[in-house]
């Protein structure tokens, strides 16, 4: 009828304005989210280099100050909001299933403050998780605000996580697709309209304070010829089995820390903040998210070989361990960034290798080290097109999307084969075990 086509019309577009207006306001919180971040790296920077001049005493302060910031995280999380947990997006996934839970008020504050004392204390966790569950819980106020339907917070819901994912990364077209593929896994033309407003308006009013470029600087590379084809398979193959591994070794440390804490976590949270601390004084590059060796393995300043590939390996052992641990802590934080430095470090050693077996190939390692980090996004959370999507908008290394989709390919079927679920699928927040998600 007429009038049921306008009134769907004008539900349109109010759902279309909110999430314009949802999606600024979440591109202003993620984007205060990353710049304390940044300065919170800085200073613990500073700190470490300070107490390597006062001996023992300055590492145990660096180690007593790691703890202590990611027992506090954890006591936040248990405190005020168990639903601002982990990465938050099992959480936001449980909602769009119609399991209303969590006040969105206390998961928006506990994310903030609980992830900037456990990302900035050293953990290897991402800035996306909080953004994430920030950017759906602040869009969700604004459904509730203006008395949106039910389905119409839903919509916002996600959108709002597309926008909290699209700041966190600086990638627009990922954050909507995200929405789309991951959190509710069909294209609904109400939800592709919000997502899409709620990217544009987060990154419009992001870029103000974050700037215009990609998070990562890659020099321009060539387009790789069909033949590398193969290579990229056999790439994708490898990587394949390394997610595997990274989710299983996620899923046992979380059941490690739970059989430890069952009286409470905070313990188990402060032993590993004490760990990260250790290492963060003994070798400060390998803690935090992870963006500095990123860029490395982007930018052409790591030599695999010249290191040693032993010593290459080690760190990449390190950093593959410390993903897992960190999460075990229970604290507010994401999996795909300290995910992109796993994903870069095998494609660039996998590239370096080939290189120098076939020296008259043209091969270039760096952009192996991005297709590994969209392999690697495929395998763990089995989105290829958010992170063939998320790769290029993160590097601008459109060039390389042949490559991608053979890699991502062959990422995604080997996983699925193995019978290995999805890790957003493992770790899937139900009331029950609300402190080990």
């Amino acid at each position: 009828m007429p009038g049921e086509a306008s009134l769907k019309r004008s539900r349109l577009l109010v759902l279309a304005f909110l999430s314009l207006l949802a999606g600024s306001a979440a591109g202003v919180l993620a984007a205060a989210f990353r710049l304390a971040l940044s300065s919170a790296d800085r200073l613990r920077g500073a700190l470490i280099a300070l107490s390597h001049s006062e001996g023992i005493v300055g590492l145990f302060a660096v180690v007593g100050l790691c703890a202590a910031a990611t027992a506090v995280a954890s006591w936040l999380v248990q405190r005020f909001s168990p639903h601002s947990v982990g990465s938050g997006i099992p959480h936001v996934e449980a909602q769009l299933g119609g399991n209303w839970s969590g006040n969105p008020l206390a998961i928006i504050f506990v994310k903030f403050f609980g992830g900037l004392l456990a990302i900035g204390a050293g953990l290897a966790l991402g800035r996306e998780g909080p953004t994430v569950q920030m950017g759906g819980s602040l869009a969700l106020l604004c459904g509730r605000v203006a008395r949106c339907s039910e389905g119409e917070c839903k919509a916002l819901l996600a959108a709002g996580a597309g926008a909290g994912l699209a700041t966190a990364f600086n990638a627009p077209i990922a954050g909507a697709v995200f929405v789309l593929e991951e959190l509710v896994r069909r294209f609904d033309l109400p939800i592709t309209i919000a997502a899409l407003g709620a990217s544009a308006g987060a990154i419009g009013t992001a870029r103000y304070f974050l700037g215009q470029a990609p998070d990562f600087q890659v020099a321009a590379i060539a387009y790789p010829g069909p033949g590398t084809l193969p290579v990229h398979l056999a790439l994708g193959i490898g990587i394949a089995l390394i997610g595997v591994a990274y989710n299983r070794a996620i899923l046992v440390t979380l059941r490690a820390t739970n059989r430890l804490g069952r009286g409470s976590p905070v313990p188990s949270a402060a032993a590993i903040g004490a760990a990260v601390g250790l290492l963060a004084w003994r070798s400060p590059g390998l803690a935090g998210a992870g963006d500095p060796i990123t860029q490395q393995m982007l930018g052409g300043t790591a030599s695999v070989l010249d290191a040693g590939v032993a010593a290459f390996g080690l760190v990449f052992l390190v950093r593959f361990l410390l993903g897992a641990v960190s999460y075990a802590a229970r604290t507010p934080g994401g999996l795909f960034a300290p995910m992109l430095v796993i994903g870069s470090q095998c494609g660039l050693l996998f590239g370096t290798l080939c290189q120098r077996m076939l020296p008259g190939a043209g091969i270039n390692p760096t952009a192996y080290a991005v297709v590994g980090m969209a392999a690697l996004f495929t395998a763990v959370v089995r989105a290829p097109v958010t992170g063939i999507i998320l790769a290029i908008e993160l590097t601008g290394s459109f060039t390389l999307l042949l490559p991608m989709l053979a890699a991502c390919f062959a990422a995604m079927v080997v996983p699925t084969l193995l019978n290995e679920p999805p890790i957003y699928e493992s770790l899937r927040w139900r009331p029950q075990d609300s402190h080990s998600r």
